[in-house]
């Protein structure tokens, strides 16, 4: 026995300095995953470092608001991005996919089904069927891509590649080159600003979802003591949930800070034949497009985690020759996998159309790129089977940051996309570095 064993007060191994074993103990304690506190200090210095450079202007409510839906997009790809990459594939076709995606669902609304349907635009039924030709069409290129992956045994790097010349060029003759729009204007109430839940709903939808969290973490609690497992002392769990709780009531509260201007509330007032009242404000809250997110989030973790199909996408990531042994059908998980990466880009169609209000034809341009960093950045092994939707969301949000507050202090976009681009290697290097630390990939 070392004598650290059996000395109560002796000093700490070298290397390791007295004045930091209390912080290792409490971050032991509560339990919480270092790479996420990496990133998420990331994150948190990108903020302060644009607000500063911006005399404030980064971290208002505005700006804030802003910021979240332009993750959006990019977000909900990536946590598909994750599985794709999880077992040992890449995606590069998902900016030209979008494309196409997008490109249908302008089209549905606009010509297709007007003309053979007779639904004009403002009919209650053409947002949702072009949202529904939207979805089948990137489940259908999704799994004819994942076929010839795990059918054929083409290398997904060709495939994809070969992805992104086609389905780009596809959108473009569709469209026949042309800008479609104005778009439904239900339709566009996912792209952000048009649609939102307003202060009051805000508050009800933090306030419930700040309730499930803890009941979550309370339930979880109660499972591993039931099955005789270790728990986090109880202070250390109120510490927990006492930050989700806060996260989830501080963006709230953000959200509802951002006012409709005057304006727009005149002119809402005015079409509905009605006078503002004097003095009258108005708050955007939650827009629902992070609402979708949060809900694409909520199910890629739960398959991720829950079901029989995020087991099998770990397993084949960790080792593809042991799964197929042990009765996994790789070739049918792959064709999955790539199937459920294409409703998700077309998920993301919806929000990126939505949100410029029409479809025009360089739309996802170089998303790809931003999809595959931000799966990375947010933890992601390229070596496959380490991965988690969570990481993804943050490592969009931090890309995102980053390219706004550069065009904020008003950095060009060549530079912009060399810093993104450092900032890739950087987290590659990074992981790599931290794996061999601790002894994983």
């Amino acid at each position: 026995m070392s004598n650290t064993d059996s000395v109560p007060n002796a000093a700490p191994p070298e290397g390791r300095p007295a004045d930091k074993a209390p912080a290792r103990s409490f971050l032991n304690q509560l339990e919480l995953d270092l790479r996420l506190l990496g990133m998420v200090g990331a994150f948190i210095a990108v903020c302060v470092v644009f607000n500063l450079l911006t005399d404030g202007r980064f971290l208002t409510p505005r700006n804030i608001f802003n910021l979240s839906i332009q993750t959006v997009s990019v977000a909900i790809m990536a946590t598909g991005m994750v599985f794709i990459i999880v077992t040992r594939h890449i995606d590069l076709s998902v900016g030209a996919l979008l494309a196409t995606a997008s490109a249908v669902m302008a089209m549905m609304q606009t010509r297709w089904l007007p003309d053979t349907l007779g639904l004009p635009l403002g009919h209650a039924a053409l947002p949702w069927l072009a949202i529904l030709a939207g979805l089948v069409t990137g489940a259908v290129i999704g799994a004819f891509q994942g076929w010839l992956v795990g059918y054929l045994t083409i290398p997904a790097f060709i495939v994809t590649l070969g992805g992104l010349l086609i389905w780009r060029n596809v959108g473009w003759y569709i469209t026949s080159g042309q800008t479609i729009g104005p778009l439904d204007e239900t339709f566009q109430a996912f792209g952000g600003i048009n649609g939102t839940l307003g202060a009051q709903w805000s508050w009800i939808f933090g306030l419930v979802a700040a309730g499930i969290a803890v009941l979550a973490l309370v339930s979880a609690r109660r499972n591993k003591i039931g099955h005789g497992f270790p728990v986090k002392p109880v202070w250390a769990e109120a510490v927990v949930i006492g930050i989700i709780v806060a996260a989830i009531l501080g963006f709230v509260a953000v959200l509802n800070a951002y006012e409709i201007p005057s304006r727009v509330l005149a002119r809402d007032f005015a079409a509905r034949g009605a006078e503002m009242p004097e003095g009258y404000s108005a708050a955007y809250g939650i827009p629902y497009s992070v609402l979708l997110l949060i809900a694409v989030a909520v199910v890629m973790t739960v398959i991720a985690r829950k079901t029989r199909l995020g087991r099998y996408i770990f397993a084949t990531g960790g080792n593809p020759d042991a799964a197929e042994l042990s009765g996994i059908n790789t070739r049918l998980l792959t064709v999955k996998v790539f199937s459920i990466m294409g409703i998700l880009v077309a998920i993301s169609a919806v929000v990126a159309s939505a949100r410029l209000t029409n479809h025009s034809n360089d739309i996802g341009t170089l998303d790809e790129l931003r999809v595959i960093a931000a799966a990375v950045i947010g933890g992601t092994a390229l070596s496959g089977g380490i991965g988690t939707i969570y990481g993804a969301i943050l490592g969009a949000l931090i890309m995102q940051s980053l390219q706004s507050g550069m065009a904020m202090v008003g950095v060009d976009a060549p530079l912009q996309n060399i810093v993104v681009g450092t900032v890739l290697v950087a987290a590659v290097l990074i992981d790599i570095i931290y794996r061999r630390r601790v002894g994983g990939k």
